[in-house]
């Protein structure tokens, strides 16, 4: 399967994620998305790389000044190992890590953050099964 059907059916598909991303765990490529959601490698290498690899000292500056995604800014709301969450409003965005690669999804205001959060961490985990 290619990695942008794991965006367009696992993520987006499923009704609990309307904007994705798969990158690699470098930060250095994006492996697919959706349109317009292009999530920055400064993004990645500055702050969420750093908060997924468990520094305390970005991690703590994401909670006090905010986390950006595609350009947008976020409320950090938890941390936990391999996962990012943050909420801009009623939107927000989950973030997980595999081996190889950084899943994020967005959700909208309509959409229960627990469900999104589920479909993110449900692929993370069948990537992580699968070598990913």
């Amino acid at each position: 399967m290619s990695w942008q059907t794991y965006v367009d059916s696992s993520l987006v598909g499923s009704g609990h994620i309307d904007k994705a991303s798969i990158v690699s765990i470098a930060g250095d490529s994006t492996w697919a998305t959706t349109p317009g959601f292009a999530v920055g490698a400064d993004e990645l290498q500055k702050v969420i790389i750093p908060i997924l690899n468990e520094d305390e000292k970005v991690r703590d500056k994401a909670y006090g000044d905010g986390l950006y995604v595609a350009g947008e800014r976020y409320v950090l709301t938890k941390v936990d190992g391999r996962s990012i969450y943050a909420r801009q409003g009623k939107d927000g965005v989950c973030i997980a890590k595999t081996k190889q690669a950084i899943i994020i999804g967005h959700h909208g205001e309509t959409i229960q953050a627990g469900n999104a959060t589920q479909t993110v961490e449900a692929l993370a985990d069948y990537l992580i099964g699968q070598g990913y």
